[in-house]
């Protein structure tokens, strides 16, 4: 079984670090991981520099990285002005990432935006991508739950998946950017969207967890019995949402890989290449991270016995 899997620690991690990441620093981790395997890599946000400071760089992380052929290299869009700015952008990203929340009190705290604000914008972003060459896709934070407003009805999900079909994007992600959601609800939830709206191909559909509560490698075997193909991950385990109370980072990469390597998926991923770059961001963020895969080694990563029992 193929599984894509993609990276967003350059953006989704690196944005809520205390200190700012060099440029050079984020260039190179992003070389790293190009030549992993990975399917997408998420490399910045055009987003205000005042809002998010340690994401000023973006034209310049952009402009410096290696293009690895068959890596898609995406940016996250919060509105049409980021859009722009993306398709200004010398160096274009080869996709951007709209988000908006299920919660209307997430996407007010996250973007500063009502659903119907959010919504109205679509249509022009949709058209100003693809005017530029790139391909856009929309991320549905907080579709499993809300730190404010609590579970978030299956329905409006559902609703919000017809009104991006509607509207044309090149993909959807369903997030739980907040750690909320648990194997029972995730198989039910994205069952019913991939029953209801069939993909086009194995990667329209995306799911993007956090481990805030432990659970975000049990919630991806349970998309996979659902049916979906594309998973985000976060090198080493970095990431978090600075309006979600509590929320830890997004589930790892080099753990999800190896998981799925295990269980016998195929997904085009050079696990220890990948550990490589794990194993250097403790470095480069200046603390300790989550994974385990990194400390632990790998699942047949085999030792030698007690001196006792060889002799």
């Amino acid at each position: 079984m193929r599984i894509y899997v993609n990276d967003v620690a350059v953006r989704d991690g690196f944005q809520i670090e205390p200190h700012f990441i060099p440029t050079a620093t984020k260039v190179e981790v992003v070389n790293q991981l190009s030549r992993t395997g990975l399917h997408k890599i998420e490399v910045t946000s055009f987003v205000s520099a005042k809002a998010v400071p340690a994401l000023a760089d973006a034209r310049e992380v952009l402009a410096a990285i290696d293009r690895v052929p068959g890596v898609i290299y995406v940016a996250l869009v919060p509105n049409l002005r980021g859009v722009h700015d993306a398709a200004a952008s010398p160096a274009r990203p080869d996709e951007v990432n709209g988000v908006m929340s299920a919660s209307e009190t997430h996407n007010r705290a996250n973007i500063n935006r009502t659903h119907e604000q959010s919504l109205a914008d679509m249509p022009a972003m949709i058209r100003a991508a693809h005017d530029a060459g790139m391909k856009i896709t929309m991320s549905l934070s907080t579709s499993f739950g809300c730190p404010f407003e609590g579970r978030v009805h299956e329905d409006a999900v559902l609703d919000f998946v017809a009104r991006f079909r509607d509207l044309g994007f090149d993909g959807i992600s369903l997030a739980d950017t907040t750690g909320m959601a648990n194997p029972r609800q995730v198989r039910s939830l994205t069952a019913k969207v991939l029953e209801r709206f069939p993909p086009p191909d194995e990667t329209f559909y995306t799911l993007h967890f956090h481990n805030t509560r432990g659970m975000g490698l049990a919630n991806v075997v349970a998309g996979i019995e659902a049916g979906v193909r594309s998973f985000d991950g976060s090198v080493s385990g970095l990431g978090g949402c600075p309006f979600a109370p509590g929320a830890t980072g997004n589930i790892c990469t080099e753990d999800l890989v190896n998981m799925l390597e295990d269980m016998g998926c195929d997904t085009r991923v050079d696990l220890a290449k990948l550990l490589a770059v794990a194993r250097r961001i403790p470095q480069v963020v200046g603390h300790d991270v989550p994974g385990q895969v990194m400390k632990a080694g790998q699942t047949l990563e085999l030792h030698e016995p007690p001196a006792r029992l060889r002799s």
